[in-house]
């Protein structure tokens, strides 16, 4: 059944479609109140679409529909299938999948952590959150205000964490369940917002202990209360608008921001900022209803009033505040106008930061590889450059390394490594240069745009050899250590880049990959031969068996510290095998 058909047969009924390309993949996904009536406006020629809409269309090649009971149903499901598929065109939170929650698991004596996966398995959840090193800050506050264990098993006696006071211990039973649950639900108001609330449960509680004279009860408690009010005291203070999210939305040169502050009992307790993708055309009404359906659908939603920085349909408003449970409204006066000036002027920092980083990115890296373009006289941007390093200890473990970089950032999925043979043990950089320049470039035509070779005149001759009796006639230049002067083909006065320059600044870090790279391959196979001669001489120890006791020890200094279980625990050792080996050990020691 083709398109035209299948517009034919559509329900007069709220509910989901789908767009899909020649592919079969989901392009678009979208609700509807009346699904026949939204999904033919997409195949109307007089209807007046944006480009984005326009570009949509001519890729659709089927579509589908999902019926719902009701238009609310089909937001929910609307929203965990953008969330599922990640369409092309519609408008999302970037990098959602990766934004990082606190956890409170479901345990019998919860603990708090972070993750980036939701699980349904009755936990509670609190983000997301836009930065990783934000929620690791909050969560470490937590732990030094609210002594929970962060152990995944129990164990059968108290450990550090109990004796420098950062753990109620309940897996020795210092502490009762209902007293633990009752931390860990300040623990939870506290990440909602209301410490007001969680300071007066605290000081109930510390006050019936002292009552009923249980003074080291008390006694936590009250540490439990001053550092919940050592944070406090840094919060802001509004005024007495109630429990309430304000949304400020910001749009600069492509970019879309959208920023949440969040006010609890009169204090702005937080911010998050969200950028978003697939904004273009759209206009800032449908971007904040996506922003709210996005998340929310992944947030725990604690205020009692969502404030808007524009207005919404009355359709718009009727679906989301059925769905939230919560009133949605723009302020147009008063502190609640504020708070959302205030959110709308961080949204716009924040872009106004994101575009400087850009241009800072933008310098380090297409800048720097114009700018060495320049400098070097060369014949193309060197958008593509490929350089070498060698690594050995007196010509032992000789390899080489090649990194590539791409208008002037790694592309770490095209580095290359290479145990040198020509020279059997014999340190000489110039012959082992000349054998990797011989492998990469001895019969291809896959050229890049410069060869960076690290070292001087000598080490560039060297990979010149190679290069140009290969016929290829890409520019090659070494870098030299000691002043980091650039040597060039058929000039012995090398070209020294400006100490300041971006160029400069990009041949350091190509180099410094090189020889990064390098030294981590040298290190793996100095360990593994050392590891291969250090049990040669074990009974029932061969290749296999020492490849397996590398991978899961790492080194052998762990391997001679394990026990004959933990050796026995080892895929393919036995407990004879894992005895002899810890023997042949103990003999070494004496």
């Amino acid at each position: 059944m083709d398109i035209q058909d299948k517009l034919k047969t559509l329900p007069d009924s709220p509910g989901v479609y789908l767009m899909r390309d020649a592919r079969g993949k989901i392009i678009y996904v979208g609700k509807a109140r009346v699904l026949k009536n939204r999904v033919r406006q997409y195949f109307q020629a007089n209807k007046n679409h944006s480009a984005k809409v326009k570009a949509m269309v001519a890729r659709i090649a089927d579509f589908e529909t999902i019926i719902t009971a009701s238009e609310v149903e089909a937001l929910i499901l609307e929203c965990n299938l953008i969330k599922q598929h990640r369409p092309r065109y519609n408008i999302s939170l970037k990098d959602d999948k990766s934004y990082p929650y606190l956890r409170v698991t479901a345990d019998d004596f919860p603990r708090i952590i972070l993750t980036r996966r939701i699980v349904h398995d009755g936990s509670r959840y609190f983000g997301p959150y836009t930065s990783g090193l934000a929620v690791k800050e909050t969560l470490a506050l937590l732990r030094k205000i609210f002594p929970l264990r962060t152990c995944k098993t129990f164990a059968k006696r108290p450990c550090l964490e109990f004796h420098i006071k950062r753990c109620l211990a309940p897996c020795a039973g210092k502490v009762p369940r209902e007293d633990y649950l009752r931390l860990v639900h300040a623990a939870e108001k506290f990440l909602e917002g209301r410490t007001a609330q969680v300071e007066r449960e605290l000081a109930a509680q510390m006050n019936a202990a002292a009552e009923a004279l249980d003074f080291e009860k008390a006694a936590r408690l009250r540490d439990v209360l001053a550092a919940v009010r050592k944070v406090t005291e840094k919060q802001k203070i509004v005024t007495d608008t109630g429990d309430v999210d304000a949304i400020g939305l910001a749009r600069l040169e492509g970019q879309t921001c959208a920023q949440i502050f969040f006010v609890r009992e009169g204090k702005v307790t937080g911010r998050e900022s969200f950028l978003l993708s697939g904004t273009d055309d759209e206009p800032d009404a449908q971007i904040v209803m996506e922003f709210i359906k996005q998340y929310y659908s992944r947030a725990q939603l604690s205020a009692a009033e969502i404030l808007l920085p524009i207005t919404l349909p009355d359709d718009d408003l009727k679906i989301l505040s059925e769905w939230l449970g919560v009133k949605l409204i723009e302020p147009k006066r008063g502190v609640k106008r504020s708070l959302v000036e205030m959110a709308i002027e961080n949204a716009e920092k924040f872009l106004a930061e994101e575009s400087r980083r850009r241009q800072l990115k933008d310098a380090k890296t297409l800048g720097a590889v114009e700018e060495l373009k320049t400098f070097l006289n060369l014949p193309r941007l060197p958008r593509r450059m490929e350089c070498f390093d060698i690594s050995h200890i007196q010509g032992a473990e000789t390899v080489a390394s090649m990194v590539v970089f791409v208008d002037g950032s790694p592309d770490k999925k095209s580095y290359r490594r290479y145990k040198i043979r020509s020279t059997e043990g014999k340190p000489d950089d110039f012959l082992s240069m000349r054998e990797v320049t011989s492998r990469r470039y001895g019969a291809t035509d896959n050229l890049p745009d410069l060869i960076v070779i690290d070292g001087g005149q000598g080490q560039l001759s060297s990979a010149l050899e190679i290069i140009r009796g290969a016929g290829h006639s890409v520019p090659v230049v070494g870098l030299a250590k000691q002043f980091e002067l650039i040597f060039v083909e058929g000039s012995s006065i090398p070209v020294e880049l400006p100490r300041d320059s971006q160029a400069l600044k990009l041949m350091q870090r190509i180099r410094d990959e090189a020889h990064r790279f390098a030294i981590t391959y040298h290190r793996s196979l100095r360990r593994k031969r050392n590891l291969k001669s250090a049990l040669d001489n074990v009974a029932g120890i061969g290749s296999k068996r020492r490849a397996e006791l590398f991978k899961h020890f790492g080194s052998l200094d762990k391997i001679k510290a394990a026990t004959v279980d933990e050796l026995s625990a080892v895929p393919s050792m036995t407990r004879a095998a894992a005895q002899a080996l810890k023997e042949f050990f103990d003999a070494q020691s004496h």
